[in-house]
């Protein structure tokens, strides 16, 4: 069953070619700026604080104590699970699910997950209740002898696990091997369990990867908590406003873009062409010059377009630019995950199927136990000009939130005379990433 391709439309699976539907995403994205620039003078989104608060039983049930408690156990017995199947179960990984679990329920489901319920791995991360039982063996229940985690480290470790995994998955030959997963889970594991050891569970704030990823996508659930702790029903863009900025943190939401592009870049022909007659160790050399070359592009541009709109500050304001481009990346996020829901939507719909047929008898013992040891993967449950299409909606989308979100942050911060001015350069970006986005994907 493994493996399977990210993403299975091609060009003649789109109902409309390739230029039209590149046009109609550029177009919807000008049009909506144009609409914003109309009609939207005054920030909306700056209050994290606003929403209607969350019925008081409902409250109490979420922060409950036997909640969170449930929670880190369930999340304890999936890494577990994982780990052990990993280990133990079949090398195959078309008989393994640990696979599938790892690379599609984890890491895929990890988004719809944090948009639908927030910073869901916060509540279910066994590095974190692992970091927390290590600290109260050692008699320091509340972490309070923890050092301190160094000032302008930031998310910084967080890109290098968040690198360290993409590469795996993207790069890595092996990837799907069963062992592979086993040793990766371990030493992702252990380095996180080993500054948890040092740092205390706000380690895991700024390092897990898994962890800000989940949590940086969970600021645009339908649900947030306020500073003071309640729970509140909000627009979910307005989640975007509580970001706190680090070092590291526009870093890490770019390497979620190029990680996608490059996933974009890998199914072309161009690509194909390139690395068909070259070994394993060739191809790895050139799939992490290619992954980190897509990385850097995109953090590059990024960073180009916010300093082209600076110009447009007071001149006491021009050299804050670690500020503004700390100000404007809560605007890609929504992109992010419209590229991860366009590039992972089939793996998610189909192989995600091998998840729990696999589950049955995931040593390979003989056992069926929960029934679905002789099923098989239903490819046609979707046709591939509704997955191609899906995908064209999730980018375009992702962009169009993404403008609105901009915009936002924009008039509450040039001066009234460049509001708009100011915006064209990031405007550029995102028609630019759409357009190529789309391609990638549909044409490829």
């Amino acid at each position: 069953m493994w493996p399977l391709a990210h993403g299975i439309g091609s060009r003649s699976d789109l109902p409309v070619p390739l230029w039209m539907a590149q046009y109609g995403g550029a177009s919807a994205l000008l049009i909506s700026f144009v609409v914003l620039v109309a009609f939207w003078r005054l920030p909306r989104f700056e209050d994290p604080d606003a929403g209607r608060p969350l019925p008081d039983p409902l409250q109490r049930a979420i922060d409950a104590p036997l909640t969170r408690a449930l929670l880190r156990l369930l999340g304890l017995a999936m890494g577990a699970a994982i780990v052990l199947v990993a280990v133990l179960g079949p090398p195959n990984p078309g008989t393994n699910p640990a696979p599938t679990w790892l690379y599609v329920w984890f890491w895929v489901g990890l988004v719809p997950a944090s948009l639908l319920l927030g910073p869901v791995w916060r509540a279910l991360n066994p590095l974190r209740t692992l970091t927390m039982a290590i600290s109260r063996v050692a008699g320091d229940r509340d972490a309070e002898l923890a050092r301190p985690l160094p000032a302008g480290l930031g998310y910084w470790p967080a890109v290098a696990g968040l690198l360290a995994f993409v590469w795996l998955e993207l790069v890595y030959q092996n990837a799907a091997l069963p062992v592979t997963v086993a040793w990766f889970l371990l030493a992702y594991g252990a380095v996180n369990l080993f500054a948890g050891a040092l740092y205390g569970p706000a380690w895991h704030d700024r390092g897990d990867a898994f962890e800000v990823y989940s949590t940086l996508v969970g600021h645009l659930a339908p649900v947030g908590r306020r500073h003071d702790g309640r729970l509140v029903l909000r627009n979910p863009l307005r989640g975007l406003s509580s970001i706190e900025d680090a070092p590291g943190l526009v870093a890490f939401v770019c390497a979620l873009l190029g990680s996608t592009a490059f996933d974009g870049l890998t199914r072309t022909q161009l690509w194909t062409r390139l690395t068909l007659t070259g070994g394993p160790l060739a191809n790895a050399l050139i799939g992490t010059a290619g992954l980190l070359a897509m990385v850097v592009l995109v953090y590059s541009v990024y960073v180009a377009a916010v300093r082209a709109s600076g110009r447009y500050l007071p001149r006491a304001q021009r050299q804050q630019r670690d500020w503004l481009e700390a100000r404007f990346v809560p605007s890609l996020l929504p992109i992010a995950v419209g590229y991860t829901v366009a590039h992972y939507f089939s793996l998610l719909l189909f192989q995600g199927q091998a998840g729990y047929i696999l589950a049955s008898d995931p040593f390979a013992h003989g056992w069926n136990l929960f029934g679905t040891a002789d099923w098989q993967i239903g490819y046609t449950v979707i046709s591939t000009a509704t997955i191609a299409l899906v995908q064209v909606a999730a980018i375009v989308t992702g962009h169009v939130l993404g403008v609105v979100v901009a915009h936002d942050r924009a008039v509450g911060t040039f001066p009234e005379k460049a509001k708009t001015d100011a915006q064209y350069p990031l405007l550029v970006v995102m028609v630019t990433y759409t357009t190529i986005g789309i391609a990638l994907l549909v044409g490829a």
